[in-house]
C-alpha cells in the first residue's frame, strides 16, 4: 500500500523501556536475575480493580477483572522476597537505578525534577502481585536530534518491570515473579514522528544513548518498545511489546493500513444507510438449527452441552471477511473482542460460515430465525449462556464502533509486525500516589556528580576505537551502533583474536545470522567470549565462528566446545593437513604441469571448501605453495 504519511496526518510517539544493569531490584535487595529451576514457592491470587479518589474505575483494569482469571505465582528465594509477594512494604528507591536514569536524562537535555514521587499505576492482568506497577518521573522536557529534526523527550521515568508469564491452565494464569521489580527506565517522546522509517531511526537513537551509559542489560526481553499511533480521522492506538528494533517500521505501516481500511469500512457502512441504533443486542438461541450439523466446531459445542447464540449485524454482509492487514480480517477483530470479554474460543460469521461445513439449508434456516436479509451478516458464538451473551455484547459494541471509525484501544504486537486486540485504553483513574515510599530529593550536588560521569561523545569514542584497535572508521561506527562495544574490548583483551575479526563478527556476522532467522539474542556474553577464546587458542578457526554461533542459538546454555565437537570444527593438526594438500597436488598433476603456480587458485578453493572451519587459510596457502613449487621443481 503506497501511503503519503504526511497527507494522512500520521503521528507516532515512542515509549522505550529498557532494563538497567543494577546490583539490586528497584525496591528491594534481591538479585535482578531470572531463575530456570523449579520454583521454591507458589501462591494463588485474584486481583480486583478499585475506585480512584474520584470514585472512577479504570476501564483497562475492569476489563482484566472481567476475564475472571486467577493467578498462580512462582518464586525462588534468590530472586524475590516478601516485597515481590506483596507481603512487605517496598524498600527505598534504588539509588543506583536513579543515578542511571538521571544520566540518560542529562544526555537528552531533560530537566531533572526537584523531588521524585513514586506513583502506583493500576495493572491487574496478573503481571504484578500488588495490582499496580510502581513508577516515578525523573526528568522532563528534553530533546534529541535525529536527521536534523528535534524530537522532544516528554519524560524520563523509572519503573519496576513486571512478572513474566509462563503459561495458562484454564482460567489460571501462571507468572514467575523473578523479573518483577527489575529496574526499568522509560523514555517517552512527543508524538512528532511522521513516518515508519523515522520511528525506527528515533528508537535507534534512543537505544544508542541508553547503551552509551554501559549500565543497561542486553539480550532478549531486556528492551521493549511501545508505540502510540494515530492518523487524521483515525484514533490514538497504543501498541505494546515491540521487542525488535527492525519491527518498528513494519508495526507502524500495518497500523496505518488497518486504520485506513477501518475508515473505508465506516464510509461503506454509512453509504449503506446503517445507523448505530440499528445494531441491537437481540441474541437468538439457534442451537436447534445445528442439532444434526456436520460442522465439527458447532457439533462438539452442542455435545458439551453448550448453546449457540446468534446476533444479526445489519448491512454488514461481505465486510466481516474483508482484510484489514495481512492475516487479520474484520471478523478477526470481532473474534478478539468475543474471546476477551466472553471467554469463548472464537466466533463464526456468515461471510465464512460455509468453510466450516455448514450447509445452505442450515444457513437459510439461520437467516429465517434471526430475520436476516442477504445484506445482513450473522455472528455465531458457542459456549455457556452467560459467556455467549458477554461475547456477543462485545461483538455488537465493536460493530457499533465500526460505524464511528477507528476505536481507541491498546493492542499487542505480534512477531510479524501485525497486532491483536489487548484491552481498552487506560484512563486517568489508573494513577495514584504510592504511600509506602518517601519522596526523594534530587539535589544540585547529586546532579553534578552524575553529570561528571556522562559518557564521552560519539565522535570521540569513534576516534578512540580507531586509534586503540586499528580498525577502520566504518567498522568503529558499526560497532558503536550495536550493543556489543563493551564486549568487543573484553574479547580482544582476553582472547588475543585480532580486533578487526572480533568487530566484524559482532557487527556483520551477527546481523547476517539474525537476518537468516537465528535468535542471536539468545547468545550469552560468556558463550561469545568462549567462542573467540577457542579461536585464540587455535582449537578452531575464525571461519568456524558463524557455524558455532548458529549451533549455540539452538542449544540454550551449551558450551562452544560442544559445538566445535558436534560440528567437527576442531583445528586440524598441521601434519594431517600436509597429507591432504599433498593428495590434492598429486591428483591435479596435469593442471600443475599446464599452469604451474597458476594452479594455486583452483586448488586453494577446492581445499578450503572441504576443510573450511578446520584449518587456517594462511596455513593452507603456505603449505600449498610449497607443495606446488616442489612438484614444479621435481619436473
Amino acid at each position: 500500500m503506497n501511503v503519503d504519511y504526511r497527507e494522512i496526518g500520521l503521528k507516532v510517539g515512542l515509549e522505550i523501556h529498557q532494563q538497567l544493569a543494577t546490583r539490586e531490584k528497584l525496591f528491594c535487595s534481591c538479585r535482578p536475575e531470572l531463575f530456570k529451576c523449579e520454583p521454591e514457592i507458589t501462591f494463588l491470587r485474584r486481583l480486583r480493580p478499585t475506585q480512584s479518589e474520584l470514585g472512577q474505575v479504570d476501564p483497562a483494569a475492569y476489563f482484566e477483572f472481567q476475564k475472571g482469571v486467577r493467578i498462580l505465582y512462582e518464586a525462588d528465594t534468590e530472586t524475590s522476597c516478601l516485597v515481590e509477594m506483596d507481603e512487605e512494604p517496598p524498600h527505598d528507591l534504588n539509588n543506583e537505578a536513579l543515578e542511571t536514569a538521571l544520566m540518560v536524562a542529562l544526555m537528552m537535555g531533560a530537566k531533572p525534577v526537584d523531588e521524585i514521587y513514586v506513583m502506583r499505576k493500576i495493572v491487574i492482568d496478573g503481571s504484578n502481585t500488588t495490582g499496580f506497577q510502581r513508577t516515578c518521573v525523573v526528568a522532563l522536557n528534553g530533546s534529541i536530534t535525529v536527521d536534523g529534526k528535534e524530537i522532544p523527550i516528554e519524560h524520563v521515568s523509572l519503573e519496576e518491570d513486571a512478572a513474566r508469564k509462563i503459561g495458562e491452565e484454564g482460567l489460571t494464569v501462571i507468572y514467575r515473579i523473578d523479573r518483577l521489580g527489575i529496574p526499568l527506565i522509560e523514555v517517552a517522546t512527543g508524538p512528532v514522528i511522521n513516518s515508519p522509517g523515522e520511528a525506527e531511526k528515533v528508537a535507534l537513537a534512543i537505544g544508542k544513548i541508553l547503551r552509551a551509559t554501559k549500565r543497561v542489560r542486553r539480550g532478549i526481553g531486556t528492551i521493549r518498545q511501545d508505540l502510540n499511533i494515530s492518523i487524521r480521522d483515525g484514533a490514538l492506538v497504543e501498541i505494546k511489546g515491540v521487542q525488535e528494533l527492525e519491527l518498528i517500521s513494519k508495526v507502524v505501516e500495518y497500523e496505518v493500513q488497518r486504520q485506513l481500511n477501518l475508515l473505508k469500512m465506516r464510509d461503506e457502512l454509512r453509504r449503506r444507510g446503517l445507523r448505530e441504533e440499528d445494531i441491537r443486542e437481540d441474541f437468538i438461541d439457534v442451537t436447534p438449527v445445528f442439532r444434526g450439523t456436520k460442522c465439527r466446531v458447532l457439533r462438539n459445542a452442542i455435545n458439551r452441552g453448550e448453546i449457540i447464540l446468534a446476533v444479526k449485524l445489519p448491512k454488514f454482509a461481505g465486510l466481516l471477511g474483508s482484510e484489514l492487514i495481512p492475516g487479520l480480517r474484520f471478523g478477526g477483530e470481532l473474534a478478539d473482542r468475543a474471546k476477551f470479554w466472553g471467554r469463548v474460543g472464537g466466533i463464526i460469521h456468515t461471510d465464512e460460515i460455509k468453510s466450516y461445513g455448514v450447509t445452505d439449508e442450515e444457513v437459510a434456516e439461520l437467516r429465517r430465525m434471526v430475520n436476516a436479509a442477504e445484506e445482513d451478516a450473522i455472528v455465531l458464538v458457542a459456549g455457556g449462556a452467560e459467556n455467549a451473551r458477554d461475547a456477543l455484547r462485545a461483538v455488537v459494541e465493536r460493530a457499533r464502533e465500526a460505524l464511528r471509525g477507528v476505536p481507541e484501544e491498546t493492542r499487542a504486537a505480534n512477531p510479524d509486525g501485525t497486532t491483536r486486540y489487548m484491552r481498552p485504553r487506560p484512563g486517568a483513574a489508573r494513577m495514584y500516589p504510592e504511600t509506602d515510599i518517601p519522596p526523594v530529593k534530587v539535589t544540585k550536588e547529586f546532579i553534578e556528580r552524575v553529570r561528571a560521569q556522562l559518557p564521552r561523545p560519539l565522535e570521540e569514542r569513534v576516534r578512540e576505537l580507531i586509534k586503540s584497535y586499528n580498525i577502520n572508521e566504518k567498522l568503529a561506527r558499526q560497532l558503536l551502533d550495536t550493543e556489543y562495544d563493551d564486549l568487543f574490548e573484553v574479547i580482544v583483551k582476553e582472547t588475543g583474536v585480532t580486533p578487526t575479526v572480533v568487530a566484524t563478527v559482532l557487527t556483520e556476522t551477527l546481523k547476517a545470522l539474525k537476518r537468516d532467522g537465528f535468535n542471536v539474542n539468545a547468545l550469552t556474553d560468556e558463550q561469545i567470549i568462549e567462542t573467540f577464546r577457542l579461536v585464540g587458542q587455535e582449537k578452531t578457526t575464525k571461519e568456524a565462528i558463524p557455524e558455532i554461533l548458529k549451533w549455540l542459538t539452538t542449544h540454550e546454555g551449551a558450551d562452544p566446545m560442544d559445538a566445535v565437537k558436534e560440528l567437527g570444527l576442531m583445528m586440524m593438526p598441521e601434519e594431517e593437513l600436509h597429507k591432504i594438500v599433498e593428495e590434492y597436488v598429486s591428483r591435479n598433476n596435469a593442471l600443475i604441469t599446464e599452469k604451474g603456480l597458476g594452479a594455486f587458485g583452483a586448488l586453494m578453493g577446492a581445499i578450503m571448501r572441504e576443510l573450511r572451519g578446520r584449518v587456517k587459510p594462511d596455513v593452507v596457502s603456505r603449505i600449498l605453495k610449497e607443495k606446488i613449487s616442489e612438484k614444479i621443481a621435481s619436473k
